[in-house]
């Protein structure tokens, strides 16, 4: 069973704690089994290939690691900040993801169901 995850492929996000902290990025993936998140640029390492087909000379390589989705706040398109995030449904039946600052609504989660 997987954890719900406040961000989503796509979002900017803002990092919170840890070595990047402060960096902004986009998020390339999400993994919510482990409630961890791939952030472009961000938390750095270095990986070493070793001489094969694919990578003739071999050498090393630098790549993002996923870091806690706990680390990492959405930034807002509306007002332009870091801001917590919230479900609720609205008044057709849509359930939306909302900013908690500003109160304006990011994206739609679930269609109403019509019929």
């Amino acid at each position: 069973m997987s954890k719900k995850v406040h961000v989503k492929v796509g979002d900017t996000v803002y990092v919170r704690t840890g070595k990047d902290k402060a960096a902004k990025g986009k998020v390339r993936a999400v993994f919510p089994k482990t409630n961890r998140v791939l952030v472009e640029g961000v938390n750095m390492v270095t990986k070493h290939h070793k001489p094969t087909m694919q990578f003739q000379s071999g050498g090393i390589a630098e790549q993002e690691a996923p870091i806690s989705a706990s680390n990492v706040m959405l930034i807002c398109e509306h007002c332009n900040r870091p801001s917590k995030t919230g479900r609720k449904f609205q008044d057709n039946g849509d359930k939306v993801r909302y900013c908690k600052a500003c109160g304006e609504v990011i994206d739609v989660i679930k269609e109403a169901k019509k019929g």
